[in-house]
């Protein structure tokens, strides 16, 4: 018990760290034998085999979450058991089929939970692969990547068409996750015998579901440590399919980008012969891996023209916009370009926000008002920084807005026989500014609401290229 209290996590993990950068090393170079000797070595190593264990059971999100085998959490004796016994092999148990909402559908999304056991054997050999496959990643994926989020992809987008005018693929995969062929992922992995064996093993372990046994003939469960790094090794190769339909030369490269995020991708080029071809190629691509497009969210759009131009990507509405030349773009040379390229909330992203706020507030009608500031505050501070990159004020305005507006009306609702001036003393006081602030007072102390609109608008620096951390 005090072994696993006492251990030293920093020390453990730059131990890992170094094996890792010398296997990313290795891979960039090509030498595979010096990786795959790397990644036995840090297969059985304690540190790394601590490393996986602290992340599924003290780290993650879903850490309290039961497979199969019904078990929730490990005491640090527990902890130390499992450290000994996770050894790679050719068996796994089968995974718990959880069915959760998908927000704004009435539609249900598959989990599939692996036991704490699988998760931990997982966690070691994503430590062992990932650097392998960081040295080989596409420059423009930025999804379940350390170092990349949204907001890379977003500057990506941004980078391509901010001087010019272009025509956008903006495309989605079917059921990602559940239709990957597992015969064309075992092959693409090109790695030893058994950690083949045991990644063979946890996708053909099937599910539970409802105290069912089912088969799993495809796909990767939703829900498994391992399962984004397979993802994304499955989807590898893709922007170099698309980037063969122009001349290999540099210039020409250059005009066409494919940025993905997770099964969402997007192809940008100023010709539209060039923008279709490509939606063609990458479904014929894509047949080879056992996915399709959805064609109910797959449409070609233009930047600037057309009765709808831009196009909405992971929240964001990127379009340009027609203005005066004291207002325009530029080139590098100064040249005025008639256009102004802005990222904004998308308009599907502010009715879900307003939808939620709507939500907390109705089922707090009789709740004390420090309990529904302190529900409200992080889902504001949430959606206001992840869209603080953006051109968002106006946005953050109207969300402003419309929360006072449906405050007050859960304010007269709580006192309906009380006037206006009294209602307002009671929950709101006026800020530095002069504009009203709900807050809630209790003797000295004073709980007060977020406001959007003091988000600072921060612009974001985009990874370079391939880099990895």
């Amino acid at each position: 018990m005090d072994e696993w209290k006492n251990t030293p996590w920093r020390k453990l993990e730059r131990i890992v760290f170094k094996l890792q950068k010398r296997i990313y090393r290795a891979a960039q170079r090509g030498d595979k034998r010096i990786v795959r000797r790397l990644q036995r070595l840090l297969v059985k190593s304690r540190a790394a085999k601590k490393i996986a264990v602290r992340q599924v059971t003290q780290n993650n999100q879903g850490k309290k979450t039961a497979g199969v085998d019904g078990v929730k959490s490990l005491t640090p004796k527990q902890c130390l058991e499992l450290v000994r016994q996770i050894e790679i092999s050719d068996k796994a148990k089968p995974t718990l089929r959880v069915w959760i909402p998908k927000p704004g559908r009435e539609k249900k999304c598959p989990l599939g939970i692996p036991t704490i056991h699988d998760r931990a054997v997982q966690g070691l050999l994503k430590i062992a692969l990932e650097p392998e496959w960081e040295a080989q990643f596409e420059g423009n994926s930025y999804c379940f990547r350390p170092g990349r989020g949204c907001h890379d992809a977003i500057g990506a987008i941004y980078t391509s068409i901010n001087k010019k005018p272009k025509w956008v693929l903006d495309a989605d995969i079917a059921k990602c996750f559940d239709r990957i062929d597992h015969k064309a992922l075992t092959e693409k992995l090109n790695t030893t015998s058994p950690i083949r064996r045991q990644i063979r093993a946890w996708l053909k372990a099937g599910v539970m579901d409802q105290g069912e046994w089912q088969g799993t003939e495809a796909g990767t469960p939703q829900g498994g440590v391992i399962s984004p790094l397979l993802a994304n090794i499955a989807l590898h190769w893709l922007e170099e399919a698309v980037m063969n339909l122009v001349r290999p030369t540099r210039n020409e490269r250059s005009k066409l980008t494919v940025v993905r995020y997770a099964d969402d991708f997007v192809v940008i080029h100023e010709d539209k012969e060039i923008v279709k071809k490509a939606q063609i190629v990458v479904a014929e691509w894509l047949k080879g891996i056992g996915l399709e497009l959805k064609p109910e969210k797959t449409k070609i759009s233009h930047t600037l023209k057309g009765e709808n131009p831009g196009f909405d990507f992971l929240g964001f509405n990127i379009r340009q916009y027609e203005v005066s030349k004291s207002r325009s773009g530029r080139t590098t040379h100064g040249i005025p370009l008639g256009f102004k390229t802005l990222r904004k909330p998308s308009n599907k992203s502010i009715g879900k926000h307003k939808e939620r706020l709507s939500e907390v507030i109705t089922s707090h009608k009789a709740a004390p008002q420090a309990a529904l500031i302190s529900r409200l505050n992080p889902i504001i501070r949430g959606w206001s920084n992840y869209f603080r990159t953006a051109v968002s004020k106006e946005a953050y305005s109207e969300m402003d807005h419309y929360l006072w507006t449906i405050l007050w009306q859960w304010a007269k609702k709580r006192h309906p026989n009380k006037s206006s001036h009294w209602i307002a003393r009671k929950y709101w006081s006026v800020d530095q500014d002069g504009m009203w602030q709900f807050r809630d007072k209790i003797g000295k102390d004073e709980t007060f609401l977020c406001k959007h609109r003091k988000t600072e608008i921060v612009r974001h620096v985009k990874v370079r290229g391939t880099v990895s951390p």
